[in-house]
C-alpha cells in the first residue's frame, strides 16, 4: 500500500531554454518518444489539448502487447513555458514546472501517488520517464 498523504517529486535539467523544454514536453509526437519507464514499454500515441479544460491522454503499452493503459486527464493550469497542472481521471494531480537555470531549464514534476503501488516504485517510474525526456531533449542537440 502506498503513502498517498505526500506528494512525490521528480526533476531533471535539460540544456535548452524554457520554450524548447516546454515544446518537447507538450508536443504529442515528442511525448511518444519519451513517455515510458523502461525499454520494454512504449507510448504509441499521445493527444494534447493544451488549454485549461483541455484533455491529455497518452497510451502506454508493453512492447510485447501483454498489457497497456491510458494515462489521461484534464489540464487545470497552463502557463506557457512555465507550468502545467493535470488532474488525472482518477482525481490525482500532477504539476510540472519549467524553471530557467543558467543556460538550461529544470523540469520538475510533483504528483499525487496512487494508492496501489509502493511510493518508491512510483517515484522510480516517474523519474525514469523524465530521464527519457531529458535524454531526448539532450540528444536532439547533437
Amino acid at each position: 500500500m502506498s503513502d498517498v498523504s505526500r506528494k512525490i517529486t521528480v526533476s531533471v535539467e535539460v540544456p535548452v531554454n524554457q520554450a524548447e523544454a516546454w515544446h518537447a514536453f507538450t508536443d504529442p509526437m515528442s511525448i511518444t518518444k519519451w513517455n515510458f519507464a523502461s525499454d520494454d514499454w512504449h507510448c504509441p500515441s499521445a493527444n494534447v489539448e493544451l488549454h485549461v479544460g483541455g484533455r491529455y491522454s497518452a497510451r502506454m503499452e508493453a512492447r510485447d502487447g501483454s498489457m497497456g493503459f491510458d494515462f489521461a486527464g484534464r489540464y487545470s493550469e497552463v502557463k506557457h513555458s512555465e507550468a502545467l497542472t493535470l488532474v488525472l481521471d482518477d482525481g490525482r494531480q500532477s504539476r510540472t514546472t519549467f524553471d530557467e537555470i543558467g543556460e538550461g531549464t529544470r523540469v520538475t514534476t510533483e504528483f499525487d501517488p496512487d494508492s496501489e503501488a509502493p511510493v518508491d516504485m512510483q517515484q522510480q517510474g516517474w523519474q525514469a520517464i523524465l530521464n527519457n525526456y531529458q535524454a531526448l531533449v539532450s540528444n536532439s542537440l547533437d
